[in-house]
């Protein structure tokens, strides 16, 4: 009896992914376990494994195939002691997904004509993949420099004519990850005919950010509020404790501090740890703090789980390597998705104060900018100190705004007195 291979959902909000890779081929025997392809989804490529044990005897999605929903059969096995139908690895495309090629052990031209072109995808990474994708590169024109032949990150980067690596990431953008809901329909104006353009197509990431991004403005009433929070106390104890923590080869950060400190808060204002529910409120008794992470064509939100009761050691070695994992694409769906409220920090790239989006179904977002020498009242005296501005933006569905200036006001006072994080 045939089995039939489907469209993993990878991550709680997926709806489609694109076949990147197929590691299996038709007459090959697989069990539960083997690696059978590669997926992209709006956040990672990932690798799919076999449930079940058989022959492979139709592939019905080819590799490329873009926009294949969930659930949609993309193969099939039948038992070891069967044999397959000699038609049946030839089959009509995939209605769900666009235009897919299918593919059989015997081939048709047309098709092996776009099997030519996968032929540069089996030799080069995920990573160089998606970032050729972003590009608008042809990988058939590259020529690798890793293992084998293997198209890799840097060749691509110098193919787009930029440093390939230490080079600057793009300013992350408030991270959002929803529900689905019906994607709004946008009409753009044609661009004046005279200005020379690039028409370059949309990755499955930067499609799921534009959709959720209006659903969130759409749907979540946000407000928005605002302090400035003296850093000075923070930067001396950072640099103290980084000093007692060279042997172990730890460095903490400022945006380290800041997942702790904003932890506490939620731990303390217990009613602004919430997420809306519809006809219910959810209060959550843990913090589970996202932290918007750049990575090449858009964003990731890995999670710093319990981050109120995290030594900051802790913290700091789990941000570096969630952070250097994200940027790889090898993060699994539990390490960014969950988060009770999220993190978004632009002050490296000098932005004094900005508003972040909600990251539903989360409560609050903060926004935190630049540490900068100001005049500031210290003691009852003006002087000049360094100070940060963060914003939160909240639900107010969910939360009061009494609330939120609660949870700012003990934010606040964490940061600036912090050697109580310690305790």
């Amino acid at each position: 009896m045939a089995i039939n291979i489907t469209m993993p959902a990878l991550s709680p909000t997926m709806e489609s992914g694109t076949l990147a890779k197929w590691l299996i081929k038709v007459g090959d025997s697989v069990k539960p376990g083997d690696v059978i392809a590669e997926i992209e989804t709006d956040k990672a490529t990932m690798e799919v494994e076999a449930v079940d044990e058989g022959v492979v005897a139709e592939i019905l999605v080819a590799e490329g195939a873009e926009d294949v929903k969930v659930n949609t059969v993309i193969a099939r096995l039948t038992g070891e002691d069967e044999e397959p139908t000699p038609t049946a690895a030839v089959k009509a495309p995939v209605a769900a997904a666009p235009d897919p090629v299918p593919v059989s052990a015997q081939t048709p031209a047309p098709v092996a004509a776009k099997a030519a072109h996968a032929g540069a995808r089996n030799i080069a990474s995920p990573l160089a993949r998606r970032i050729a994708q972003l590009q608008g590169i042809d990988l058939a024109t590259l020529k690798g420099s890793g293992p084998n032949g293997r198209i890799v990150k840097a060749d691509v980067e110098a193919a787009a004519g930029r440093p390939a690596a230490g080079s600057q990431p793009a300013a992350a953008v408030a991270p959002v990850v929803v529900a689905s809901a019906p994607q709004v329909p946008v009409t753009q104006p044609p661009p004046p005919t005279d200005v020379p353009f690039e028409a370059v197509k949309l990755s499955n990431m930067r499609k799921t950010i534009a959709r959720r991004l209006t659903e969130s403005k759409q749907t979540v009433p946000h407000f928005y509020l605002t302090v400035d929070v003296q850093l000075d106390a923070l930067l001396k104890l950072r640099a103290e404790l980084n000093k007692a923590l060279e042997s172990r080869s730890i460095k903490l950060s400022v945006n380290d501090m800041l997942v702790k400190a904003q932890g506490l808060a939620l731990v303390q204002v217990p009613d602004a740890n919430v997420s809306f529910a519809g006809d219910s409120l959810r209060r959550f008794s843990r913090a589970d703090i996202s932290v918007a992470v750049a990575i090449p064509g858009g964003l990731i939100t890995p999670v710093i789980r319990d981050a109120a009761n995290k030594p900051l050691s802790k913290i700091a070695t789990e941000m570096k390597d969630l952070a250097a994992r994200a940027k790889e694409g090898k993060l699994q769906p539990p390490e960014y998705s969950g988060g009770t409220a999220s993190i978004s920090n632009l002050g490296m790239f000098g932005i004094k104060q900005f508003d972040a989006v909600i990251n539903p179904p989360e409560g609050l977002i903060l926004a935190v900018g630049a540490g900068e020498k100001r005049p500031y009242v210290v003691n009852d005296a003006l002087a000049i100190a360094t100070v940060m501005s963060a914003t939160g933006s909240f639900d107010h569905r969910a939360i009061d705004g009494a609330v939120g200036a609660e949870f700012m006001s003990v934010f606040k006072v964490l940061v600036e007195n912090p050697m109580g994080m310690l305790a």
